[in-house]
């Protein structure tokens, strides 16, 4: 387990303002999904999965305090991950 907290941003909402010099990308397989890791720490900081290609993943995690207020955290089945991408491509929606 990574501990990798998703926030689920759409694409037209999500900018990186400070940093990009600091990550590095990871691909693998079709290369469709990246993968970006911090330099310094290995944190993986920013996802960009096949299964959501209209948003991003961002780790929660790695944001500087007081940059979100709330965070509503929902269950999502990992295990049965193909089945339950469906709701990742619903919360990039909004």
């Amino acid at each position: 387990m990574s501990g990798f907290q998703h926030l689920i941003v759409p694409g037209s909402r999500f900018r990186l303002l400070a940093g990009a010099d600091a990550l590095t990308e990871y691909t693998f397989n079709t290369g469709v999904a990246r993968h970006l890791f911090c330099r310094r720490c290995r944190s993986q900081v920013v996802l960009c999965a096949a299964s959501n290609s209209d948003g991003f993943s961002v780790n929660a995690r790695c944001l500087d305090a007081g940059t979100i207020t709330a965070l509503a955290v929902e269950p999502f089945d990992g295990r049965n991950w193909e089945t339950s991408a469906g709701i990742l491509r619903h919360l990039s929606s909004g």
